[in-house]
């Protein structure tokens, strides 16, 4: 297992990213790719076929890249940062906290992965799963409140502290464990088909709604999609619309769209977005406004028309465009409202 433990300045990479690399050097994941990720696994195989302490274990081995080399043809690296990533051959040991990890996630829980480094004359490593009702109970180093404001926050973070040891220090990293948003894709026409193929590798938990039983067929979505047919406006209504939401409206018409957006537009969704002209939504906003539906305030919570504007015309294009405003808003981006601006009243 090789995990990025820390950076400063410009890096391929950030703090949690990991990849596991096999003795042959195939990677699975990514360290940022070019020559930091060759010297990871470059260090990951000898690690695996070599570096053993005195008792003949494995020995898991921190690596210090500087990428701070003048520009040359055959620079080593410039990005301008610093990286550490922990080179961990051992990591098999944890097993079980992984799995209880991933069994968290498919419960939809959240809690944190807590990775301690002890450097010393040997670098010993530990891993300790977390559930979010358990952080209370943390003692040490770090403390609770530090370790819930990572939750907060949804950052892995890294805590430094010097052991008694001369020369001996200490690394925790804690990476929040955070379900996958849910986006909620109102329409499973061919925009709808094309968002869902593009959501599930960039992090969201899929569920298709459409009134039409050919279009809510999973056979058209990828695996793990959820799909619910029946009349759109009760089946947002009944859905379960949180702050990790994000609902996407493209169904087949303004009617249909207007009848979603009054079911959901009061709802406290991370994100909500229209398909449409700018036309379309303007007469749509000031039918909302002038009938009561929506404040001002709760309309321009609503980005539409939907997605960064890319010049996108194609089906594939126009969900991309979408994609990129989903991923915007969900790391707090600069781009939250579409480039084309905010329809006027």
């Amino acid at each position: 297992m090789a995990v990025v433990l820390d950076t400063d300045g410009s890096t391929p990479q950030r703090t949690g990213v990991r990849a596991l690399i096999e003795e042959t050097g195939n990677i699975w994941g990514t360290l940022g790719g070019g020559i930091v990720e060759a010297e990871a696994q470059r260090h990951a195989v000898d690690a695996q076929r070599h570096a053993v302490d005195a008792c003949g274990l494995k020995r898991p081995v921190v690596l210090a890249l500087d990428l701070k080399h003048a520009y040359a043809r055959d620079a080593v690296a410039i990005c301008g940062g610093r990286m550490r990533i922990l080179i961990d051959p051992t990591a098999s040991k944890d097993r079980t906290c992984y799995a209880r990890v991933a069994e968290a996630r498919e419960r939809r829980e959240r809690g944190v992965l807590v990775t301690t480094v002890c450097e010393a004359e040997e670098t010993r490593v530990a891993l300790q799963w977390l559930p979010e009702d358990a952080i209370s109970e943390t003692a040490g180093f770090p403390d609770a409140e530090a370790i819930r404001s990572c939750v907060a926050r949804e950052t892995p973070q890294v805590f430094m502290t010097d052991l008694p040891e001369p020369g001996a220090s200490m690394v925790v990293l804690v990476e929040p464990v955070i379900p996958n948003p849910v986006l909620l894709i109102v329409g499973g026409g061919h925009v709808g088909q094309a968002l869902a193929r593009l959501a599930g590798p960039i992090g969201f938990d899929i569920t298709v709604i459409d009134d039409r039983p050919e279009f809510t067929n999973p056979a058209l979505f990828p695996e793990g999609a959820v799909t619910r047919c029946g009349d759109v406006a009760k089946e947002l209504a009944a859905f379960p619309i949180t702050n990790d939401v994000f609902i996407v409206l493209v169904t087949r018409g303004h009617k249909y769209d207007a009848e979603a957006l009054e079911a959901c537009i009061h709802a406290p969704a991370a994100y909500v977005g229209m398909i449409g002209s700018k036309r379309k939504v303007a007469m749509i906003r000031k039918n909302f406004i002038e009938s009561g539906l929506a404040t001002e305030n709760e309309w321009n919570r609503v980005l539409a028309p939907i997605g960064f504007d890319i010049g996108a015309i194609t089906v594939p294009e126009i969900a991309v465009s979408i994609a990129a405003q989903l991923i915007a808003v969900r790391r707090k981006g600069t781009g939250h409202a579409p480039a084309r601006g905010t329809v006027a009243p």
